[in-house]
């Protein structure tokens, strides 16, 4: 497997469902490109190109395309990418080699793009992209992640015992959070919420045994409140500064790796591609020390080995403010990688990206929709609720 595709591991739920097909015209396309053109805030004559797969969001392109020109930006049209079946499968060698011919070209292109945007079914695997972010790196540009889905992997979870809505729920719920989220609003909130946790230690605790305490000091927040301004991108503290998701709604931390100490409870999952129930992974100065579970622990070993050392370091954590992507009160599931009001994210592994010193090929999240979130005292999450003091 090529490294670019371990970097980025979403293990979620045994509950997850394949990547669904590319929606119908329920969709409105022009209220979406209207609004991935408005967060851009472009200034006249920045050069926009956007970056697609094949069959997914295809009615999407031209109205954006036009939406950029409308808005006085240079459309430098759309790139479609390989599909990613061909990155990890027989064509593999192949497809690295080309890649690494073309390098050298697209950086010398990609330095002339102001804003690139990642269309659903396009991803940091891909060569394109990859390339994109070394631009992105030296301190130019930024970029617009806008997926319904990244990597194969859904960006809806399914929570024990309830079944995932079907796609048009999720479609519809996707449009509304894009479109009528107050971004601005849950920027507010979201520096709050980091200005607290630079005072104080963080206690995240949970009925299935999580009890977790750390500190974040001077380390970057990555604020993901759909500025994808071009002032934005100069303030940029770290790569995912300049990577905007849209819908907005989640912060990023990677916290102080020596002050990370506790017990995290997760949820059933694969691990090395076996079930794995009951697991508890114990953290000592931000490291894995013991590891627990009711069935499969051997699992989370194998992978952890296969991982590296970065494997059993403590990632990130990310929170979620989005109110119009909470977990629903009934038929409850989890939208759009967790970027809902009171949805927690931890991970494992390289953390480079946030500016944390975790180094290597291995990323895991795992997301928790059951969460009390405690700062300085103060509880900002109860049960999985946002309840901002």
């Amino acid at each position: 497997m090529r490294a670019a595709v371990l970097l980025t591991t979403l293990v979620v739920s045994l509950m997850a469902i394949p990547v669904a097909a590319a929606p119908a015209q329920r969709l409105d396309w022009q209220a979406i490109a209207d609004k991935l053109v408005q967060q851009m805030a472009l200034q006249p004559g920045e050069r926009v190109l956007l970056l697609a797969a094949p069959g997914q969001f295809e009615a999407l392109i031209p109205t954006l395309r036009l939406a950029v020109t409308r808005a006085g930006g240079v459309d430098l049209g759309s790139w479609t990418v390989l599909p990613l079946a061909l990155l990890d499968g027989p064509n593999a060698a192949v497809v690295e080699q080309g890649e690494r011919r073309s390098r050298p070209a697209l950086l010398e292109i990609l330095r002339n793009v102001d804003v690139a945007v990642m269309l659903p079914g396009a991803t940091p695997a891909h060569g394109e992209y990859s390339a994109m972010q070394e631009v992105l790196k030296g301190g130019h540009g930024r970029t617009i992640h806008f997926h319904w889905h990244a990597l194969g992997t859904p960006s809806a979870m399914a929570l024990p015992g309830h079944p995932l809505p079907s796609q048009e729920v999720i479609d519809a719920t996707y449009q509304r959070a894009l479109l009528g989220a107050d971004c601005k609003a849950v920027g507010e909130v979201q520096r709050r919420f980091a200005a607290a946790m630079r005072a104080g230690e963080v206690h995240v605790t949970s009925s299935a045994g999580t009890d977790l305490r750390f500190r974040i000091g001077d380390r970057p927040v990555n604020f993901q409140d759909g500025d994808a301004s071009a002032a934005r991108a100069r303030a940029a503290k770290v790569l995912v500064d300049r990577e905007i998701e849209l819908p907005c709604g989640v912060i990023r931390v990677a916290p102080l790796e020596e002050t990370v100490e506790g017990t995290i409870a997760f949820p059933d999952a694969l691990w090395a591609g076996k079930k794995v129930a009951g697991l508890k992974l114990r953290f000592v100065q931000g490291r894995v020390t013991e590891v627990t579970a009711a069935q499969g622990r051997e699992a989370v070993e194998e992978e952890l080995q296969m991982g590296g050392e970065g494997a059993r370091a403590f990632r990130e954590m990310a929170l979620g403010f989005n109110p119009e992507l909470a977990v629903p009160a009934t038929d409850p599931w989890i939208p759009y990688y967790g970027y809902g009001a009171g949805v927690v994210r931890f991970s494992l592994g390289n953390n480079e990206e946030l500016g944390g010193a975790v180094r290597g090929k291995y990323v895991r999240w795992h997301f928790f929709a059951d969460m009390t979130v405690t700062v300085g005292g103060q509880v900002w999450v109860k049960g999985g609720k946002l309840q901002a003091p």
